[in-house]
Protein backbone atom coordinates (compact mmCIF):
# COMPACT_ATOMS: atom_id res chain seq x y z
CA UNK A 1 0.00 0.00 0.00
CA UNK A 2 1.54 3.55 -0.88
CA UNK A 3 1.11 6.29 1.78
CA UNK A 4 1.91 10.04 1.14
CA UNK A 5 1.34 12.96 3.42
CA UNK A 6 -0.18 15.40 2.55
CA UNK A 7 1.30 19.16 4.12
CA UNK A 8 1.38 20.68 7.14
CA UNK A 9 0.22 17.75 8.90
CA UNK A 10 -3.15 16.60 6.72
CA UNK A 11 -4.28 13.40 6.70
CA UNK A 12 -2.62 10.45 5.34
CA UNK A 13 -3.64 10.01 1.30
CA UNK A 14 -3.48 6.32 0.21
CA UNK A 15 -2.22 7.09 -3.55
CA UNK A 16 -3.27 3.42 -4.71
CA UNK A 17 -7.18 4.47 -4.23
CA UNK A 18 -7.97 6.30 -7.09
CA UNK A 19 -9.19 9.40 -6.30
CA UNK A 20 -11.14 10.53 -9.09
CA UNK A 21 -11.99 9.68 -12.59
CA UNK A 22 -10.97 10.69 -16.28
CA UNK A 23 -12.57 14.03 -17.46
CA UNK A 24 -13.83 14.62 -13.77
CA UNK A 25 -13.27 18.74 -12.52
CA UNK A 26 -11.72 19.59 -9.65
CA UNK A 27 -10.55 22.52 -8.48
CA UNK A 28 -7.13 24.15 -6.33
CA UNK A 29 -8.15 25.38 -2.62
CA UNK A 30 -6.29 27.72 -0.85
CA UNK A 31 -4.20 29.92 -3.69
CA UNK A 32 -5.69 30.38 -7.02
CA UNK A 33 -9.42 28.43 -6.69
CA UNK A 34 -8.34 27.64 -10.75
CA UNK A 35 -10.92 24.87 -11.99
CA UNK A 36 -9.12 21.84 -13.38
CA UNK A 37 -9.95 18.94 -15.79
CA UNK A 38 -7.98 15.34 -15.63
CA UNK A 39 -7.43 14.14 -19.00
CA UNK A 40 -5.41 11.62 -18.16
CA UNK A 41 -4.41 8.92 -15.19
CA UNK A 42 -1.66 6.87 -15.11
CA UNK A 43 -0.06 4.78 -12.12
CA UNK A 44 2.91 3.75 -10.67
CA UNK A 45 4.35 0.85 -8.84
CA UNK A 46 5.94 3.44 -6.17
CA UNK A 47 4.06 6.00 -5.87
CA UNK A 48 0.25 4.97 -7.34
CA UNK A 49 -1.70 7.17 -9.10
CA UNK A 50 -0.89 9.57 -10.77
CA UNK A 51 -3.13 12.50 -12.27
CA UNK A 52 -2.76 14.82 -15.61
CA UNK A 53 -4.63 18.10 -15.50
CA UNK A 54 -5.90 21.02 -17.64
CA UNK A 55 -6.22 24.13 -15.92
CA UNK A 56 -9.65 25.63 -17.34
CA UNK A 57 -8.93 29.26 -17.34
CA UNK A 58 -5.10 29.14 -18.38
CA UNK A 59 -5.26 25.51 -20.62
CA UNK A 60 -1.68 24.80 -18.85
CA UNK A 61 -0.84 21.22 -18.05
CA UNK A 62 0.21 20.13 -14.71
CA UNK A 63 0.48 16.47 -12.63
CA UNK A 64 -1.01 16.17 -8.93
CA UNK A 65 -0.25 12.75 -7.02
CA UNK A 66 -2.51 13.61 -4.40
CA UNK A 67 -6.50 14.79 -4.84
CA UNK A 68 -8.97 15.18 -1.71
CA UNK A 69 -12.63 15.25 -1.04
CA UNK A 70 -13.37 19.24 0.02
CA UNK A 71 -14.56 17.37 3.25
CA UNK A 72 -10.98 16.82 4.14
CA UNK A 73 -9.80 20.10 3.20
CA UNK A 74 -6.34 20.90 4.70
CA UNK A 75 -4.31 23.54 3.44
CA UNK A 76 -3.35 24.44 -0.42
CA UNK A 77 -4.21 21.24 -2.81
CA UNK A 78 -6.27 20.14 -5.08
CA UNK A 79 -10.05 18.82 -3.82
CA UNK A 80 -13.04 17.75 -5.94
CA UNK A 81 -16.76 18.34 -4.20
CA UNK A 82 -18.29 15.16 -3.55
CA UNK A 83 -21.51 16.25 -2.99
CA UNK A 84 -21.59 17.90 -6.68
CA UNK A 85 -19.15 16.10 -8.36
CA UNK A 86 -18.66 17.49 -12.30
CA UNK A 87 -17.51 15.87 -15.47
CA UNK A 88 -17.08 16.97 -19.04
CA UNK A 89 -17.25 15.29 -21.83
CA UNK A 90 -14.79 13.58 -24.07
CA UNK A 91 -15.63 15.71 -26.82
CA UNK A 92 -14.89 18.65 -24.25
CA UNK A 93 -11.65 17.44 -23.44
CA UNK A 94 -10.18 16.64 -26.35
CA UNK A 95 -10.77 20.11 -27.51
CA UNK A 96 -8.96 21.12 -24.25
CA UNK A 97 -6.27 19.01 -24.75
CA UNK A 98 -5.65 19.86 -28.09
CA UNK A 99 -5.28 23.68 -27.20
CA UNK A 100 -3.50 22.88 -24.09
CA UNK A 101 -0.89 21.08 -26.43
CA UNK A 102 -0.68 23.48 -28.78
CA UNK A 103 -0.19 26.33 -26.23
CA UNK A 104 2.11 24.10 -24.91
CA UNK A 105 4.67 24.08 -28.08
CA UNK A 106 3.75 27.79 -28.88
CA UNK A 107 5.19 28.29 -25.67
CA UNK A 108 8.72 25.77 -25.92
CA UNK A 109 9.14 27.59 -29.37
CA UNK A 110 9.13 30.71 -27.85
CA UNK A 111 11.58 29.96 -25.35
CA UNK A 112 14.10 28.53 -27.72
CA UNK A 113 13.83 31.97 -29.25
CA UNK A 114 13.88 33.98 -26.16
CA UNK A 115 17.18 31.97 -25.65
CA UNK A 116 18.71 32.37 -28.60
CA UNK A 117 18.44 35.74 -28.21
CA UNK A 118 19.46 36.44 -25.32
CA UNK A 119 22.58 34.13 -26.16
CA UNK A 120 23.39 36.65 -28.86
CA UNK A 121 23.19 39.48 -26.58
CA UNK A 122 25.21 37.43 -23.73
CA UNK A 123 28.07 37.15 -26.58
CA UNK A 124 28.23 40.85 -26.82
CA UNK A 125 28.39 41.47 -22.93
CA UNK A 126 31.17 39.05 -22.61
CA UNK A 127 33.27 39.96 -24.94
CA UNK A 128 32.74 43.84 -23.13
CA UNK A 129 33.51 42.80 -19.83
CA UNK A 130 36.51 40.86 -21.36
CA UNK A 131 37.61 43.92 -22.42
CA UNK A 132 36.37 46.43 -20.03
CA UNK A 133 36.35 44.41 -16.57
CA UNK A 134 39.83 45.94 -14.75
CA UNK A 135 42.14 42.88 -14.08
CA UNK A 136 42.62 44.89 -10.68
CA UNK A 137 38.80 44.82 -9.91
CA UNK A 138 37.20 42.59 -7.17
CA UNK A 139 33.84 43.42 -6.93
CA UNK A 140 31.01 44.80 -9.05
CA UNK A 141 28.77 47.22 -8.10
CA UNK A 142 25.73 46.56 -9.53
CA UNK A 143 21.71 47.91 -9.03
CA UNK A 144 18.62 45.50 -8.90
CA UNK A 145 15.05 46.72 -9.44
CA UNK A 146 13.20 44.57 -7.11
CA UNK A 147 9.45 43.64 -7.51
CA UNK A 148 7.42 42.90 -3.55
CA UNK A 149 6.13 39.30 -3.93
CA UNK A 150 5.49 39.20 -0.35
CA UNK A 151 1.91 38.08 1.00
CA UNK A 152 1.36 39.98 4.46
CA UNK A 153 -1.40 37.77 5.23
CA UNK A 154 0.03 34.77 5.10
CA UNK A 155 3.41 35.99 6.23
CA UNK A 156 5.29 35.10 3.17
CA UNK A 157 8.22 37.49 2.11
CA UNK A 158 9.83 37.43 -0.91
CA UNK A 159 10.98 39.38 -3.64
CA UNK A 160 11.95 38.86 -7.79
CA UNK A 161 14.72 41.22 -9.55
CA UNK A 162 12.88 42.86 -12.60
CA UNK A 163 16.42 44.36 -13.93
CA UNK A 164 20.22 44.63 -12.74
CA UNK A 165 22.53 47.55 -14.17
CA UNK A 166 26.36 47.24 -13.46
CA UNK A 167 27.15 50.99 -12.15
CA UNK A 168 30.77 50.43 -11.59
CA UNK A 169 33.77 48.55 -10.69
CA UNK A 170 35.70 48.11 -6.93
CA UNK A 171 39.43 47.19 -5.67
CA UNK A 172 38.23 45.63 -2.86
CA UNK A 173 35.18 43.03 -1.52
CA UNK A 174 34.82 45.88 1.46
CA UNK A 175 30.45 46.99 1.89
CA UNK A 176 31.38 50.47 2.32
CA UNK A 177 27.64 52.47 1.59
CA UNK A 178 29.95 55.61 0.80
CA UNK A 179 30.78 54.08 -2.56
CA UNK A 180 27.43 52.74 -3.57
CA UNK A 181 26.41 56.31 -2.55
CA UNK A 182 29.53 58.00 -5.02
CA UNK A 183 28.23 55.01 -8.27
CA UNK A 184 24.32 55.70 -7.85
CA UNK A 185 24.72 59.19 -9.50
CA UNK A 186 25.72 56.89 -12.31
CA UNK A 187 22.03 56.43 -13.25
CA UNK A 188 19.11 58.00 -13.09
CA UNK A 189 16.87 55.97 -11.43
CA UNK A 190 19.12 55.07 -8.89
CA UNK A 191 20.44 59.30 -7.96
CA UNK A 192 18.23 59.90 -5.18
CA UNK A 193 20.23 56.86 -3.36
CA UNK A 194 23.51 58.76 -3.84
CA UNK A 195 22.06 61.87 -1.05
CA UNK A 196 23.47 60.32 2.58
CA UNK A 197 20.29 58.61 3.88
CA UNK A 198 21.09 56.14 7.40
CA UNK A 199 17.67 54.61 6.51
CA UNK A 200 19.22 53.63 3.07
CA UNK A 201 22.15 51.91 4.88
CA UNK A 202 21.24 48.36 5.42
CA UNK A 203 23.46 45.68 7.14
CA UNK A 204 21.79 41.93 7.30
CA UNK A 205 24.87 39.86 7.26
CA UNK A 206 23.55 37.28 9.07
CA UNK A 207 21.83 34.04 8.74
CA UNK A 208 18.50 34.59 6.23
CA UNK A 209 19.82 38.55 5.46
CA UNK A 210 19.98 39.95 2.55
CA UNK A 211 23.93 41.48 2.83
CA UNK A 212 24.75 45.25 2.83
CA UNK A 213 22.90 47.02 0.64
CA UNK A 214 21.40 50.63 -0.32
CA UNK A 215 18.05 51.24 -0.66
CA UNK A 216 14.54 51.76 0.91
CA UNK A 217 13.46 48.28 0.85
CA UNK A 218 14.92 44.69 -0.19
CA UNK A 219 11.60 43.84 -1.79
CA UNK A 220 10.44 47.20 -3.84
CA UNK A 221 12.32 49.50 -5.71
CA UNK A 222 15.94 49.84 -6.67
CA UNK A 223 19.18 49.11 -3.94
CA UNK A 224 22.60 49.09 -4.87
CA UNK A 225 25.26 46.50 -3.82
CA UNK A 226 28.59 45.02 -4.24
CA UNK A 227 28.90 41.58 -6.50
CA UNK A 228 32.03 40.32 -4.77
CA UNK A 229 34.88 38.91 -8.07
CA UNK A 230 36.61 35.55 -6.62
CA UNK A 231 36.74 33.95 -10.03
CA UNK A 232 37.09 36.44 -12.75
CA UNK A 233 35.52 33.77 -15.65
CA UNK A 234 32.30 33.06 -13.62
CA UNK A 235 31.76 36.63 -12.85
CA UNK A 236 32.02 37.56 -16.75
CA UNK A 237 29.82 34.80 -17.35
CA UNK A 238 27.41 35.99 -14.54
CA UNK A 239 26.97 39.15 -15.86
CA UNK A 240 27.34 38.82 -19.49
CA UNK A 241 23.26 38.91 -20.00
CA UNK A 242 23.54 42.59 -18.13
CA UNK A 243 26.59 43.67 -20.01
CA UNK A 244 24.86 43.22 -23.32
CA UNK A 245 21.83 44.83 -22.61
CA UNK A 246 21.23 47.94 -24.40
CA UNK A 247 20.51 49.68 -20.65
CA UNK A 248 22.55 47.42 -18.82
CA UNK A 249 25.57 49.48 -17.97
CA UNK A 250 25.40 53.55 -16.25
CA UNK A 251 29.48 54.02 -15.61
CA UNK A 252 30.48 57.05 -14.77
CA UNK A 253 31.00 59.68 -18.19
CA UNK A 254 34.56 59.19 -19.81
CA UNK A 255 36.35 62.20 -19.69
CA UNK A 256 37.59 63.94 -22.97
CA UNK A 257 40.76 64.48 -23.62
CA UNK A 258 42.30 65.05 -26.82
CA UNK A 259 40.60 65.73 -30.22
CA UNK A 260 42.35 65.97 -33.36
CA UNK A 261 41.03 66.76 -36.94
CA UNK A 262 42.53 65.29 -40.38
CA UNK A 263 41.62 65.07 -43.73
CA UNK A 264 40.36 61.59 -45.05
CA UNK A 265 39.00 62.47 -48.96
CA UNK A 266 38.62 65.76 -51.04
CA UNK A 267 36.88 68.49 -48.23
CA UNK A 268 35.35 65.90 -45.88
CA UNK A 269 37.00 66.09 -42.25
CA UNK A 270 36.90 63.48 -39.14
CA UNK A 271 36.95 64.71 -35.68
CA UNK A 272 39.19 61.87 -33.32
CA UNK A 273 38.97 61.57 -29.75
CA UNK A 274 41.14 60.18 -27.64
CA UNK A 275 39.74 59.70 -23.97
CA UNK A 276 40.81 58.30 -20.88
CA UNK A 277 38.65 54.68 -20.51
CA UNK A 278 40.38 53.27 -17.26
CA UNK A 279 43.22 52.98 -15.27
CA UNK A 280 45.25 51.47 -17.50
CA UNK A 281 43.53 52.16 -21.06
CA UNK A 282 42.34 54.74 -23.88
CA UNK A 283 40.11 54.87 -26.30
CA UNK A 284 40.34 55.96 -29.69
CA UNK A 285 36.88 57.61 -31.69
CA UNK A 286 36.07 58.90 -34.89
CA UNK A 287 36.57 57.41 -38.31
CA UNK A 288 39.03 54.93 -38.11
CA UNK A 289 38.27 52.80 -41.15
CA UNK A 290 40.80 54.49 -43.19
CA UNK A 291 43.78 53.87 -40.45
CA UNK A 292 42.36 50.86 -39.53
CA UNK A 293 45.40 48.83 -40.38
CA UNK A 294 47.94 51.44 -38.33
CA UNK A 295 45.78 51.19 -35.41
CA UNK A 296 45.60 47.51 -35.86
CA UNK A 297 49.86 47.16 -35.99
CA UNK A 298 49.84 49.57 -32.91
CA UNK A 299 48.40 46.79 -31.04
CA UNK A 300 44.58 48.56 -30.38
CA UNK A 301 41.65 46.56 -30.45
CA UNK A 302 38.72 47.78 -32.04
CA UNK A 303 35.42 47.25 -29.88
CA UNK A 304 32.11 48.28 -31.81
CA UNK A 305 30.14 48.31 -28.43
CA UNK A 306 32.13 50.56 -26.15
CA UNK A 307 30.90 53.27 -23.47
CA UNK A 308 31.01 56.27 -24.16
CA UNK A 309 28.91 59.74 -22.33
CA UNK A 310 26.58 56.38 -21.08
CA UNK A 311 26.30 55.53 -24.74
CA UNK A 312 27.57 52.28 -26.45
CA UNK A 313 29.88 53.48 -30.08
CA UNK A 314 32.14 52.10 -31.66
CA UNK A 315 36.10 52.57 -31.10
CA UNK A 316 39.29 51.07 -30.78
CA UNK A 317 41.25 50.12 -27.07
CA UNK A 318 45.07 50.92 -26.12
CA UNK A 319 47.47 50.87 -23.03
CA UNK A 320 47.82 54.05 -21.91
CA UNK A 321 51.03 53.92 -22.29
CA UNK A 322 50.00 53.83 -26.62
CA UNK A 323 48.99 57.11 -25.84
CA UNK A 324 51.82 59.89 -27.01
CA UNK A 325 52.73 57.19 -30.06
CA UNK A 326 49.07 57.46 -31.31
CA UNK A 327 49.12 61.45 -30.87
CA UNK A 328 51.60 61.56 -32.43
CA UNK A 329 50.12 59.43 -35.24
CA UNK A 330 46.86 61.34 -35.59
CA UNK A 331 49.07 64.56 -35.47
CA UNK A 332 51.17 63.61 -38.39
CA UNK A 333 47.59 63.00 -40.24
CA UNK A 334 46.30 66.11 -38.86
CA UNK A 335 45.34 68.97 -40.92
Amino acid sequence: MTKLYSLFGGTTTDTEVKAVELNQVIQMEGYSYDRYVVYKITHDEKYGYHYHLINLRTLDMQQSEIIKPLSQKFGIGMYYDENNIEFKTYEEVAELLAKAQEKKINRIEKEREDEKQREAIRVIGRKWLEENLPEDAQAIIIACLKQDESDSQTDYYASRTTRTVILGFSKHKKDIFSEMRKHASNFEETAHLAKYNEDYEHREKYSMGHGYYLGESYYSGWIIKKAPIYNRENTIKEFSYVAGCSDGIYLKKIKDTHSYKRTCIGEHYTLFEIVDYSEKSIALFGDTKPIKDLLKAMGGRFNPRLIYKADKRAGWIFQTSKREELETILKLKAE
